[in-house]
């Protein structure tokens, strides 16, 4: 199972009703295996999932580039999941123990982390280290840019490149397995 292809994510990016709808139906499964792996329960990664899918729905027309569309959503989905234990800390509740994961879903979150490293690993220098500061760290475009002296817009180039190379390796690397 591949995420959507970036002619896809360009025509909802336009506004074209039936794109957006098979777009939110075909990144659904990456969201929610994203969701599962970041979540303290169960609820919570179905909650998270559901609100990243309603961000997309509403926000897709926001994406600045196409290729960018798994980084962005794992990063909604991560804010969300943070969102919900943060909840839970500010009204006093027991975060829940995520140590009882089974050993099949931590080896497929282990293996689904090696490629992605991997991917990442395989960049070249110069795009490796913007995908990390940009996508990973989470810094501004602004400071990527000034921290590697480049212009915004060449660092905006590189963090394209280096998405599409990762995502088309990731990508790449499925095929046939599932």
């Amino acid at each position: 199972m591949s995420w959507p292809d970036e002619q896809l994510v360009a025509a909802a990016r336009a506004g074209d009703v039936e794109s957006l709808t098979a777009l939110v139906s075909g990144t659904h499964p990456h969201i929610r295996r994203f969701a599962f792996s970041l979540c303290a329960t169960a609820e919570d990664a179905e909650d998270a999932a559901q609100e990243a899918l309603i961000i997309l729905y509403r926000k897709i027309g926001t994406l600045r580039a196409s290729g960018a569309l798994a980084s962005w959503m794992f990063r909604i989905v991560r804010n969300e999941c943070l969102r919900q234990v943060r909840q839970l800390a500010r009204r006093g509740e027991p975060i829940p123990d995520v140590s009882t994961v089974s050993a099949e879903d931590e080896a497929m979150r282990r293996l689904e982390a090696e490629r992605v490293a991997s991917a990442i690993a395989a960049l070249p220098l110069d795009q490796r280290q913007v995908l990390i500061m940009r996508d990973i760290q989470g810094l501004g475009g602004r400071i990527v840019a000034e921290r590697l002296g480049l212009s915004t817009a060449a660092m905006k180039s590189r963090l394209h490149r280096a998405r599409s190379a990762v995502q088309c390796s990731l990508r790449d690397g499925w095929d046939g397995r599932e």
